[in-house]
């Protein structure tokens, strides 16, 4: 399976990076979840948030969506700040809507598929860009079959989400966020509530996207994946990235005692 990004994603003139974390933080109560985290993720580039559970790494990947608001640092996305729009020296929280419209160019997928029950495959990967971007029907349609055939599902458009496997479902979902033609692509451990024997598919649609040029900031527990992928990995502990590096380096050779035991531990 081999999918084609839109043109936005493959271009190469020069421009902003794409993801540009300063000093972001965020707190639920007393509890400080995130506490200073710095990363760039340059176009192109996909980068692997790994570590324990509750360490913020899906805490982050909603803040860069603006589905968690930020208590504090500096978010961009595509050069513009998250949530915000800039009005001289100064940030500006964005409307409802505007947020809405902001997000998208960036799609996500969730460890659960959150497909709509009522409505067939086909109309699931159509409704987004029918009503949020206002494209024609026929268009819309067109890409959306394409993209079903993709990711291995073309016999499945008329289907309906509760006749489908796990995994499928996963595939959906992701079709359906690349149905809105994004320029950044989230993934939240989309593979952490499904079956052993479903998760390879799922992974392989993962890969070929990767493979394409889109960029991607993927949470997950797949090390394999995260060694095979991504340009760069960053450990997650207790809020801050401890270590983060080329797959080699903080899988292969992790320099911080926090990494080394956290691998041993997943192996």
């Amino acid at each position: 399976m081999t999918i084609t990004v839109n043109s936005r994603t493959t271009a190469t003139a020069p421009s902003p990076a794409m993801v540009r974390a300063v000093g972001v933080r965020k707190s639920f109560g007393s509890n400080e979840v995130l506490q200073g985290i710095d990363l760039t993720v340059e176009q192109g580039e996909v980068v692997c948030l790994i570590g324990p559970s509750g360490s913020g790494k899906s805490t982050f990947l909603r803040c860069i969506n603006h589905l968690e608001r930020t208590d504090g640092g500096q978010l961009w996305v595509a050069g513009a700040p998250v949530g915000y729009e800039l009005r001289g020296t100064r940030l500006h929280e964005l409307k409802d809507r505007d947020v809405c419209r902001q997000r998208t160019g960036v799609g996500m997928v969730f460890q659960h598929f959150n497909l709509f029950p009522h409505m067939t495959v086909l109309e699931n990967l159509m409704e987004a860009p029918v009503r949020a971007l206002r494209q024609p029907k026929a268009r819309v349609r067109e890409r959306a079959l394409g993209l079903l055939e993709k990711v291995g599902l073309a016999e499945k458009a008329s289907a309906y989400p509760r006749s489908l496997s796990g995994g499928q479902q996963q595939r959906v979902a992701i079709a359906r966020a690349l149905c809105m033609e994004p320029r950044l692509m989230l993934f939240d451990e989309p593979t952490s509530a499904l079956d052993p024997e479903l998760v390879g598919d799922v992974l392989a649609v993962m890969r070929d996207l990767a493979a394409s040029g889109m960029t991607m900031v993927v949470v997950t527990h797949e090390i394999g994946f995260a060694r095979d992928v991504a340009d760069r990995v960053a450990f997650f502990d207790g809020g801050r990235i401890v270590e983060i590096g080329p797959p080699a380096q903080v899988l292969g050779n992790p320099e911080h005692p926090r990494t080394r035991e956290f691998l041993a531990a997943v192996r």
